[in-house]
This record gives C-alpha cells, sequence and structure tokens, in this order.
C-alpha cells in the first residue's frame, strides 16, 4: 500500500481538509503537524479515523518571522519522509517544496500570502514579508505536481507566481456535520477567520446594522500573530466546536459570506450541506462553485447585502427553494470525489519521478 505523508496545520481549514482526505483516501496516511498543536478533539477524530499523528514542532511559514525557519522546517520534513519510508509527500504548504525531497512533491495550495495580498491590498508586498511568496514560488517551481481547490484559484496562483502549467484543479470535499432536530432561526449566519481582513468583516457588521433581524457570526476575532476585530453590530460568539456550529445550521439561517478573497470556502460547503440558503460576496470563485444555487452580491454592497437577505427571511418558500439548490449543489463536493482525484495526482507524480530516474 502507498504511504504519503501529508502536512497539515491545526489552526483552519487545512486541518478538516487534510483529515477528510486521508480518512477517504485508499492509502496509508501520516499526518504531520505543523504549527499549534492540535487539541484534544482534533486528536480524537484524527485516532477515530485510524490516522496517525506526528507533531513536530515546527513553524508555519505564515506564523514564521523569516525565512530561516521554514528553510529549516522544510527540510525536516524532507527528512522525516524519508525516515518515515513514505513514498510521496503531499504538501499542504507549498513552501516546503524548497527542500531536496528524495521522492515526489505534490504541493496544494490552499492560501498564500502572495494571492492574498492581490487581492487584499494590490501592488508590490510589503518589503519586510517578500521573503514568503518568493519561497511558496520557489516550492510551487520545485515540486512534481500543483494542486488548487478550484480553478479561478489555479489561475490566480499561476498568475501571481509565474507558473509554466495551471496547477490541476481538486475541489475539496466535506463530511456534512450531523444535524439534530432544531427550531429554524430567522436570521442570519456567518463562520471563519473574522480577524481576517478579506473575510471583510466590516461589511458583515455593517450588515448586521441594517438588518431587522439578528445576525450571528462565529470565528475567532483575534489573529495568531495579534491584531483582532470587534464587531459592534454582530452577534459575535468566538470560536465554537464542529457540534456546536452544526446546531446552528441544522436551524438553517440564510448563510452569508461577505469574502473579498477565497480560494474555496469549506464554511460554505458546510452550510450549503446543511440546506441553508447562500448570500455570498460575487467572486469568481464562489461564481465557480456556486453559481445557479446561491445569490450573489458585489463585494463591500452592505446595503446589498442587508437586501438580499431580507427579501429571502420575508419569504419562506424562497428561503427553502434556495437552501435545496445549495444542498443539491453541495452534493458534488465529497470526499470521495477528491480523494479520487488526488490518488491519481499521486499516481501521475510517482509515475514521473520513474521515468525521470
Amino acid at each position: 500500500m502507498m504511504r504519503v505523508l501529508m502536512t497539515t496545520d491545526a489552526v483552519g481549514g487545512v486541518w478538516a481538509y487534510a483529515l477528510e482526505l486521508a480518512t477517504a483516501l485508499r492509502v496509508e496516511v501520516v499526518l504531520a503537524v505543523l504549527g499549534p498543536a492540535p487539541d484534544p478533539d482534533q486528536r480524537a477524530a484524527a485516532e477515530a479515523a485510524g490516522v496517525r499523528l506526528i507533531e513536530t514542532g515546527l513553524p508555519l511559514d505564515w506564523l514564521s518571522d523569516g525565512p530561516a525557519a521554514v528553510l529549516s522546517a522544510a527540510e525536516a520534513v524532507a527528512r522525516m519522509a524519508h525516515e518515515e519510508g513514505a513514498d510521496l509527500v503531499h504538501l499542504n504548504a507549498p513552501a516546503l517544496a524548497v527542500a531536496r525531497h528524495d521522492r515526489p512533491v505534490v504541493a496544494v495550495n490552499h492560501g498564500c500570502l502572495g494571492t492574498w495580498w492581490d487581492a487584499a491590498r494590490g501592488g508590490a508586498v510589503d518589503p519586510a514579508l517578500a521573503w514568503l511568496p518568493e519561497l511558496v514560488g520557489r516550492g510551487l517551481r520545485a515540486a512534481d505536481r500543483v494542486v488548487a481547490p478550484t480553478r479561478a484559484y489555479a489561475e490566480a496562483t499561476a498568475r501571481r507566481y509565474g507558473l509554466p502549467l495551471l496547477p490541476a484543479v481538486v475541489h475539496n470535499g466535506r463530511t456534512a456535520l450531523p444535524l439534530p432536530p432544531a427550531q429554524p432561526f430567522p436570521g442570519a449566519l456567518t463562520v471563519g477567520r473574522l480577524w481576517d481582513e478579506v473575510k471583510d468583516t466590516a461589511t458583515l457588521d455593517a450588515v448586521a446594522a441594517l438588518l431587522n433581524a439578528p445576525f450571528v457570526a462565529i470565528g475567532a476575532t483575534r489573529a495568531p500573530h495579534g491584531g483582532a476585530v470587534t464587531p459592534a453590530h454582530l452577534h459575535a460568539t468566538g470560536p465554537l466546536p464542529a457540534e456546536v456550529i452544526g446546531h446552528w445550521l441544522a436551524r438553517r439561517p440564510v448563510f452569508v459570506s461577505a469574502a473579498r478573497f477565497e480560494p474555496f470556502g469549506l464554511a460554505v460547503l458546510e452550510a450549503a450541506q446543511a440546506g441553508c440558503p447562500l448570500v455570498l460576496s460575487d467572486l469568481s470563485t464562489f461564481r465557480e462553485l456556486w453559481d445557479g444555487a446561491a445569490t450573489f452580491v458585489a463585494p463591500g454592497d452592505a446595503q446589498g447585502f442587508a437586501d438580499a437577505i431580507a427579501a429571502l427571511l420575508a419569504d419562506p418558500a424562497c428561503h427553502a427553494a434556495q437552501g435545496e439548490a445549495a444542498r443539491r449543489r453541495a452534493a458534488r463536493y465529497t470526499p470521495a470525489a477528491m480523494a479520487e482525484q488526488m490518488a491519481e495526482i499521486y499516481r501521475d507524480a510517482l509515475s514521473r519521478r520513474t521515468q525521470a530516474a
């Protein structure tokens, strides 16, 4: 059986992606965790899935102060792959591909500073941070195969880093959260890293001020590297366990994302799986995934978001129809489909290395 060393972190959506994929693949996967250690619930989930964790203590690239720590981590991961006898290395942080690997490397770009900067700020990256996009670009060019979760984000990645080939596109898959019986919630919900400026919490807060209905925001308001947002009108709960988020989604609120940049959007998928109607910013990523199954609003248009939410809350039949359309669309994005496509990419990467040897 093929053995894959896969990197992950326990901070955000990459953890959910990695565990879903490791569980669905018909190969042996060892998850190497970088950055902050998994919490007890995450460790229990990995154990239940039969996935072995290595808590490396190595730094995450986007939480590092400079290139030296990332280069050292990349070398450590390469050694780990050798020591574990991995047939292939799956890197969910492409900068780690800069090390010299003696086995095939598949790099998946879930999001990076360079493309984030293009969307959030524009222009040249702050010189103090420019080392990170430079390492990511080197890693993407060194990998045997490169993957992105949407075509829109594959194009953004290729454009930012001048890649000669478009990354392969493999849509993320997610197992639906358990949904207990629940009373409908006559309001709106958003879930995500509220501290991240591209999530545009400022617009969401302005929407909450305009709505004559509650608007709940689940997620961290304080960034791991410092800084925070303090919404005045949203009902911000802070981070909540997946089980509690499932209870909220079971009430089928109008789910809202006002993001100005989104490589995929796992929280949107979870909401759609629950049958929540979707009101999303009009991004190419969201159009690719949800066109015909969501209401789209121009990014930053607080009044437009408020009007779209209010219309759904005022029309139960439309609310139900839009929720059902989202649920049907979400059925395309499964862990099994993701694993099947990734397994084919693994085989191709192994074949390329064999032919080059």
